[in-house]
């Protein structure tokens, strides 16, 4: 019993939609498959191949996660923050981008041979700022422009001379370019759009559902023709069209980014039922710390490989330890008991610290949420 209120305090607060903290902590925990499991190739009629779901998909939907957030701690689908409220909340939100951008860099630091997300991620936060007063529709409209349009420059922006030239290599880690914010911006403007549009109805959960499984669908199925199509792959408009994970390709951006909105949706609708939501309470511990969780594996990867290998960048002599599992369990075990006996994650709560430090408080009630 003595534990129930630190329960609430972390998963039932204002503002708090345990779905989204259950598409987070899936969302982390794919992340962390993808980088320690040498993902087999997709066989739908083989389940053992299935976990290469987590494969380019688990990034995305922690890219459209941001724009869900920036929309929560925005107001969410309440009237649009005006006056000293949005300057405030702008204010905390870069802020935040710093230093998401930060800690980034110092983990590209460690050496670990992961392509760190959090470059991009503060871009990302960075871009949504001028967004803030948009409405939902207005979201949406603008998300699926991005993503039908986006995806056929990206190709001529990843052969500019600037990426191979002295430097290059460094720019594109800070930068984040394996995520790039060009083509991602599409994924952010849908979580925004979601999360303007009242992510706890169950009439946006449901209509999120089947428009983000009908894109899924049309992604995947028109690649899979594509790919049947003599003489095809050698085009360049195949460069294109594709839904490949990590290609930035048109069909991987409405596949995935479908898939995204799916799962989200999907995810809020298992939280309505009390039994789901209590039995994926561990999973929503690690997406109510996602920093914390992100941050921590690829610290405690760092130290246990110049430990045993004197190489924290050697991915095959990690691999070959098979850590995934340990590693999964271990993060959800320690956000679990934090989150259950202290509240906020310890990341989060340096993060909300200093946010609210360097950016006084509109008026009361305005930007209640930004700190969690």
């Amino acid at each position: 019993m003595a534990a129930a209120p630190a329960v609430d305090r972390s998963f039932a607060g204002p503002g708090r939609l345990a779905g989204v903290d259950l598409a987070r902590g899936l969302a982390v925990l794919g992340m962390l498959a993808a980088h320690l499991i040498d993902l087999p190739a997709w066989d739908a009629s083989d389940p053992t191949t299935w976990i290469d779901l987590a494969s380019g998909r688990s990034s995305i939907l922690f890219a459209t996660l941001a724009g869900v957030s920036i929309a929560l701690v925005s107001g969410g689908a309440d009237p649009l923050p005006r006056g000293r409220r949005l300057r405030t909340v702008r204010g905390r939100l870069v802020v935040r981008a710093i230093l998401l951008w930060i800690i980034g860099l110092l983990l590209i630091a460690t050496g670990v041979p992961v392509y760190v997300i959090l470059p991009s991620y503060a871009i990302l936060f960075l871009l949504g700022i001028a967004l803030l007063r948009l409405p939902a529709r207005a979201l949406w409209s603008l998300a699926a422009v991005l993503a039908l349009v986006m995806p056929w420059g990206q190709p001529a922006l990843d052969a500019l001379p600037i990426w191979q030239g002295e430097g290059g290599e460094d720019l594109v880690l800070a930068l984040g370019w394996h995520y790039p914010a060009t083509v991602w911006c599409a994924f952010l403007v849908a979580g925004l759009a979601a999360g303007r549009s009242d992510l706890s109805a169950r009439t946006t959960q449901g209509r999120l559902l089947l428009v983000g499984g009908a894109l899924a669908v049309i992604g995947y199925g028109t690649d899979a023709l594509v790919g049947a199509l003599p003489g095809v792959p050698a085009t360049e408009v195949a460069s294109v069209l594709t839904a490949r994970p990590h290609s930035n390709g048109l069909l991987e951006v409405i596949g995935s980014g479908g898939f995204a909105l799916a799962v989200i949706a999907l995810c809020q609708l298992a939280c309505r039922v009390p039994a789901l939501g209590a039995a994926a309470l561990p999973l929503r511990a690690v997406g109510s710390m996602p920093l914390t969780a992100y941050v921590g594996q690829i610290l405690v990867w760092a130290v246990l490989a110049a430990a045993l290998f004197g190489d924290t960048g050697d991915l095959g002599a990690m691999r070959s330890l098979h850590p995934f599992w340990p590693f999964a369990l271990g993060t959800v075990a320690f956000c679990t008991a934090w989150a259950l006996f202290v509240g906020r994650g310890p990341l989060e709560r340096v993060v909300a610290g200093i946010t609210r430090t360097l950016v006084r408080p509109g008026p009361r009630g305005g930007v209640g949420r930004l700190a969690r």
